[in-house]
């Protein structure tokens, strides 16, 4: 059997800035990855979307012309030299990254899949390894929705749908958070049908209704049909394309379209790796227990990324790795100093950190709201990008930020500048004498707490 000082078992963006520290040490490494190498963020998540994102809104641009005094000809879309384009990032990223783990010599790379039969011993390649320090970062895959027909039916998830060489006629998606509000725009811009089936009554639960529904208003004004309080019941499909049957109010219809996209939430890989052999814990959703410090039951087991259930993302899948180098060598970082923080890539986008309303009312503190509109911003409107808004809530006792939300041009790079406020500290006060850049969208965050008043729970 062989010993290494370190075993990581999968290849998301944990694993990169784990190695960026651990591989200076010295120490011997396996890496295990059975799929592509990078994860979902590289190649099926962020890297291929936000690129897709780039030449939807290039789009839209064009087409929206005559606002900006000029006047474009008959606009074709190239959906194969687009893909081209998002196939040579994420394929270079993922490329890249397996040549580094191939060519670094204190790193035994192992393509084939790994399996525990122990607390800390893995089978993978048909040897046994072993090591003093096991990181988990398998990560998740999506949910299959318990429908009907769906073991007959060509659906797709978000990766399929990416490698799919052609344009859908009738795009359905199924399912009205995060992924399917973002791919819907995304197609829809492509010249797509677009139909969201969501079970809901509004866009993305989680987030408040203002925030929701505006982002909805934005994805129907430019034609995406959205059903809501709808559920699939029954899929089938034959030469002509998808039938979806859907309940709504006690009543049966029939949705068509020529393909499905399945968006309804995400599994952890937790039931594939031999955890049974093992005494590491889940709950019950299947996500693996871990501490402050992303350690799991077991001395030198770590569970890293999407699978521990601490955060969705790529930066906080990042974050973790950082803490656990941070506790390896001596720190005190702790998921729970960690602030939310996140964005969703429509167009305008979506930038959130912290508490929402909804989460900053049940939490019983003394609430204060302070709003402004895209509208009255002069970058804004110079650049004919005025929808949205921005909210910023703030403990009344403290003068602390408890929570933003941006929705709006540039809303996912300026809700970092709140992160920060947050992280260090700053009274409301003191953010609202910072000078900004003029002019810039960013510049009236500040203002907007003139206009700060006490929040009523409308609950």
């Amino acid at each position: 059997m062989k010993k290494y000082d370190h075993i990581i078992l999968g290849t998301g963006q944990a694993t990169g800035t784990l190695l960026g520290k651990l591989i200076e040490t010295g120490d011997t490494i396996a890496v295990i990855e059975k799929g592509k190498v990078g994860g979902s963020c590289v190649n099926y998540g962020c890297t291929p979307t936000k690129t897709l994102v780039a030449s939807a809104r290039a789009l839209h641009l064009a087409r929206r012309g005559s606002e900006f005094g000029f006047k474009t000809g008959e606009i074709e879309i190239n959906y194969p030299v687009m893909r081209e384009r998002m196939n040579k990032i994420r394929n270079g990223n993922s490329d890249g990254m397996k040549k580094w783990l191939e060519n670094t010599t204190n790193i035994d790379f192992y393509p084939a899949k790994g399996m525990f039969i122990d607390n800390k011993t893995l089978e993978v390649d048909n040897k046994e390894i072993t090591g003093d320090n096991i990181y988990i970062n398998t990560g998740t895959r999506p949910r299959i929705p318990n429908i009907n027909g769906i073991e007959n039916v060509n659906w797709m998830d978000s990766a399929k749908l990416l490698d799919k060489p052609n344009l859908p006629n009738h795009l359905i998606i199924l399912g009205g958070g995060y992924i399917g509000a973002e791919f819907s725009q995304i197609y829809k811009r492509f010249g797509c049908e677009i139909t969201i089936v969501q079970r809901a009554e509004q866009l993305m639960p989680r987030e408040d209704n203002d925030v929701a529904d505006a982002i909805k208003d934005i994805l129907i004004e430019e034609g995406i049909n959205i059903i809501f309080g709808a559920e699939a019941t029954s899929i089938s499909e034959d030469e002509s394309g998808i039938q979806l049957t859907v309940e709504k109010n006690g009543r049966e219809q029939i949705i068509k379209g020529s393909d499905i996209l399945v968006a309804i939430g995400r599994l952890p890989n937790s039931d594939a790796i031999g955890l049974e052999n093992t005494s590491i814990i889940t709950d019950k959703r299947g996500y693996i227990k871990v501490d402050d410090y992303c350690k799991t039951g077991i001395e030198g087991v770590f569970a890293l990324g999407d699978i521990n259930g601490e955060g969705a993302f790529t930066h906080t899948s990042v974050n973790d790795a950082e803490i656990v180098l941070n506790y390896l060598f001596g720190g005190v970082r702790k998921i729970s100093q960690r602030i939310p923080i996140y964005g969703l890539f429509t167009d305008p986008p979506l930038g959130r950190v912290g508490m929402s309303e909804k989460e900053a009312l049940a939490s019983g503190k003394n609430v204060l709201k302070a709003t402004y509109p895209l509208s009255k911003i002069g970058r804004a409107k110079e650049m004919a990008e005025t929808k949205g808004f921005a909210k910023l809530l703030v403990d009344g006792d403290t003068d602390l930020i408890l929570g933003g939300s941006i929705l709006g041009i540039n809303g996912d790079e300026i809700i970092n500048m709140f992160a920060a406020i947050m992280h260090s500290g700053i009274e409301c006060r003191n953010y609202r004498s910072v000078v900004l850049v003029h002019p810039t969208v960013s510049e009236l965050m500040p203002w907007m707490l003139d206009g700060i008043k006490e929040v009523m729970d409308q609950s």
